[in-house]
């Protein structure tokens, strides 16, 4: 799976970008996360740094976040190239920069309430506000439909790989945060639909400008 990358702009008024932002979950055997690594390119410095402070910041610094927009390797290919940096380092050569890792450490089972037998829960967190066009798009990305419950934006269920997955979007507090809770019934094919799922996921809710912050697991 590729990595993420974001445009970082110098003012909230000027969304000229002035640096890329390149990161990776660390995923356990579970598929939850235990870290970011991360490296920013800045016009100024014309270095790749490795920055874990970076990657903290933007999900816990709302005016920051407001300078980061989430895009895909094209975008930033192309960001690169005109603030000077000449061509975009391959993947593997950008995870050389990932000198020093965000930590995210494992957080208090939230009660969630019951799962069926051979069931795991997870919730993968976002930080940021989510328009109505980013709104309907993630709705139309997940293939939630209505549920009637003012704090769940949609759900929708699935199978793959013998696996049978049920999703929900939800809002976290006044839409300053987002999250999607995942629940598997677990089969007996292969547990990498799930990880597969779990990052489609992530990805069709960054594409709307959100910023991933953790991967969760609650049973």
């Amino acid at each position: 799976m590729g990595l993420d990358y974001y445009l970082i702009s110098t003012s909230v008024n000027d969304r000229s970008p002035a640096g890329v932002l390149v990161e990776e979950f660390v995923l356990g055997e579970d598929f939850t996360a235990a870290g970011i690594d991360s490296a920013e390119w800045g016009s100024e410095t014309g270095a790749w740094l490795a920055a874990p402070e970076v990657s903290r910041a933007i999900r816990s610094d709302g005016a920051l976040r407001r300078r980061v927009m989430p895009v895909d390797r094209r975008d930033a290919r192309d960001a690169y190239a005109y603030l000077g940096g000449g061509e975009l380092p391959q993947e593997d050569r950008l995870r050389d920069f990932f000198r020093r890792r965000q930590p995210l450490p494992a957080s208090a089972p939230l009660h969630l309430g019951t799962a069926p037998a051979k069931a795991r829960r997870y919730r993968i967190l976002f930080a940021g506000e989510l328009g109505a066009d980013g709104l309907a798009k993630a709705q139309a990305a997940l293939r939630l439909e209505p549920t009637g419950d003012p704090r769940v934006v949609g759900k929708a269920s699935g199978s793959a790989g013998g696996h049978g997955f049920t999703w929900e979007l939800r809002r976290i507090g006044a839409g300053i945060a987002w999250c999607v809770d995942v629940t598997v019934r677990l089969g007996t094919g292969p547990l990498a639909m799930l990880g597969a799922l779990l990052h489609h996921h992530r990805e069709a809710i960054r594409e709307q400008g959100l910023i991933p912050v953790t991967v969760e697991r609650f049973a």
